[in-house]
């Protein structure tokens, strides 16, 4: 009876007998597909976030509190450089615009 059992049971495996097959190259790309997911979704919020002038000191540095030549003209204004200073720098800052 055992062996009757036994035989049947070896012969009637259904369709994983073989093992995975190509199915189990499915596994990996799927969670690659995961991953990669997660960090698209986290580097996009990023972007996002930084985009707004997120939080003081942080984000691209055209997005922070007061700009280079709000700066310069309160260091103008304090008497720290003199007028020719100032325009030579004013000149560099409006040429070198990330945006210009």
């Amino acid at each position: 009876m055992f062996t009757t059992l036994a035989a049947t049971a070896a012969t009637h495996v259904g369709p994983w007998a073989a093992g995975f097959g190509w199915v189990f190259f499915l596994i990996p790309i799927f969670w690659f597909l995961v991953i990669g997911l997660i960090i698209f979704l986290v580097s996009r919020n990023r972007r996002r976030y930084w985009a707004n002038g997120g939080p003081e000191g942080y984000g691209p540095p055209w997005a922070r509190g007061a700009s280079a030549e709000q700066t310069l003209g309160q260091r103008f204004a304090n008497g720290d450089i003199d007028e020719t200073e100032y325009r030579a720098r004013l000149e560099v800052l409006r040429a070198n615009r990330p945006n210009a």
